[in-house]
Protein backbone atom coordinates (compact mmCIF):
# COMPACT_ATOMS: atom_id res chain seq x y z
CA UNK A 1 0.00 0.00 0.00
CA UNK A 2 1.13 3.53 -1.03
CA UNK A 3 1.21 6.20 1.71
CA UNK A 4 0.25 9.44 -0.24
CA UNK A 5 -0.22 12.71 1.74
CA UNK A 6 -1.96 16.04 0.35
CA UNK A 7 -0.29 19.20 2.38
CA UNK A 8 -1.05 22.51 3.15
CA UNK A 9 1.77 24.96 4.45
CA UNK A 10 1.05 28.60 6.76
CA UNK A 11 -2.53 28.18 5.71
CA UNK A 12 -3.46 32.07 7.81
CA UNK A 13 -6.75 31.72 10.06
CA UNK A 14 -8.09 34.20 12.02
CA UNK A 15 -9.70 33.09 15.69
CA UNK A 16 -10.24 34.45 19.53
CA UNK A 17 -7.81 31.98 21.62
CA UNK A 18 -5.75 32.27 24.89
CA UNK A 19 -6.42 31.58 28.23
CA UNK A 20 -6.58 35.24 29.46
CA UNK A 21 -9.71 37.05 28.68
CA UNK A 22 -7.66 39.76 27.56
CA UNK A 23 -5.81 37.55 24.67
CA UNK A 24 -9.21 36.56 23.52
CA UNK A 25 -10.87 39.60 22.99
CA UNK A 26 -9.55 40.81 19.98
CA UNK A 27 -8.83 38.26 17.00
CA UNK A 28 -5.67 36.09 16.63
CA UNK A 29 -3.74 35.18 13.54
CA UNK A 30 -2.54 31.53 13.71
CA UNK A 31 -0.82 29.13 11.07
CA UNK A 32 -1.27 25.77 10.40
CA UNK A 33 0.40 23.13 8.48
CA UNK A 34 -2.31 20.48 7.75
CA UNK A 35 -1.28 16.85 6.30
CA UNK A 36 -3.99 15.17 5.15
CA UNK A 37 -3.89 11.05 3.72
CA UNK A 38 -6.77 10.35 1.43
CA UNK A 39 -8.35 7.07 1.29
CA UNK A 40 -7.72 5.91 -1.99
CA UNK A 41 -3.63 5.58 -3.44
CA UNK A 42 -2.55 8.24 -5.87
CA UNK A 43 -2.21 5.32 -8.10
CA UNK A 44 -5.87 4.22 -7.63
CA UNK A 45 -7.04 7.97 -8.04
CA UNK A 46 -6.61 7.71 -12.26
CA UNK A 47 -6.01 11.32 -12.16
CA UNK A 48 -10.21 11.67 -11.03
CA UNK A 49 -10.45 14.78 -8.61
CA UNK A 50 -13.57 13.22 -7.18
CA UNK A 51 -10.90 10.10 -5.73
CA UNK A 52 -9.08 13.01 -4.02
CA UNK A 53 -9.70 15.41 -1.21
CA UNK A 54 -10.60 19.30 -1.99
CA UNK A 55 -7.52 21.13 -0.15
CA UNK A 56 -9.26 24.23 -1.45
CA UNK A 57 -12.62 23.08 0.66
CA UNK A 58 -10.73 21.97 3.33
CA UNK A 59 -8.66 25.29 4.28
CA UNK A 60 -12.03 27.27 3.55
CA UNK A 61 -13.82 25.44 6.33
CA UNK A 62 -11.02 25.47 8.50
CA UNK A 63 -11.18 28.95 8.69
CA UNK A 64 -14.68 29.08 9.01
CA UNK A 65 -14.40 26.88 12.01
CA UNK A 66 -11.16 28.57 13.55
CA UNK A 67 -13.52 32.45 13.44
CA UNK A 68 -16.34 30.55 15.11
CA UNK A 69 -16.28 31.14 18.80
CA UNK A 70 -13.43 31.51 20.96
CA UNK A 71 -11.18 28.95 22.55
CA UNK A 72 -8.65 29.25 25.44
CA UNK A 73 -6.51 26.24 23.92
CA UNK A 74 -4.48 25.98 20.96
CA UNK A 75 -4.93 22.53 21.62
CA UNK A 76 -8.73 22.43 21.29
CA UNK A 77 -8.75 23.81 17.62
CA UNK A 78 -6.30 21.61 16.90
CA UNK A 79 -8.66 18.54 17.83
CA UNK A 80 -11.39 20.12 16.44
CA UNK A 81 -9.53 20.50 12.99
CA UNK A 82 -8.36 17.45 13.21
CA UNK A 83 -11.88 16.06 13.45
CA UNK A 84 -13.44 18.12 10.69
CA UNK A 85 -10.87 16.93 7.98
CA UNK A 86 -11.25 13.58 9.05
CA UNK A 87 -15.22 13.99 9.07
CA UNK A 88 -16.39 16.05 6.51
CA UNK A 89 -13.48 15.35 4.08
CA UNK A 90 -12.99 11.64 4.29
CA UNK A 91 -9.06 12.20 5.19
CA UNK A 92 -7.97 9.09 6.62
CA UNK A 93 -5.62 10.49 8.75
CA UNK A 94 -4.77 14.16 9.27
CA UNK A 95 -1.20 15.65 11.00
CA UNK A 96 -2.05 19.19 12.41
CA UNK A 97 0.03 21.80 14.02
CA UNK A 98 -0.91 25.24 14.73
CA UNK A 99 1.57 28.27 15.52
CA UNK A 100 1.13 30.90 17.75
CA UNK A 101 2.71 34.65 17.70
CA UNK A 102 1.81 35.54 21.66
CA UNK A 103 4.98 35.11 23.00
CA UNK A 104 7.67 38.21 22.69
CA UNK A 105 10.29 36.09 23.33
CA UNK A 106 9.86 33.43 21.40
CA UNK A 107 9.39 32.91 17.24
CA UNK A 108 6.21 31.20 17.81
CA UNK A 109 4.46 28.36 20.31
CA UNK A 110 2.46 25.37 18.65
CA UNK A 111 1.02 22.32 19.01
CA UNK A 112 1.05 19.30 16.57
CA UNK A 113 -1.56 16.33 16.46
CA UNK A 114 -1.52 13.66 14.56
CA UNK A 115 -5.25 11.71 14.25
CA UNK A 116 -6.70 8.75 12.28
CA UNK A 117 -10.46 7.42 11.80
CA UNK A 118 -10.64 4.36 13.75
Amino acid sequence: MNEGWIHVRGLKVETRIGVPDDERARPQELLLDISMRPPVDFSGMADGIEKTLDYHAACLAIADLAATGERKLVETLADETADLLLGRFGAVEVRVEIRKFILPQTEWVGVSLRKSIS
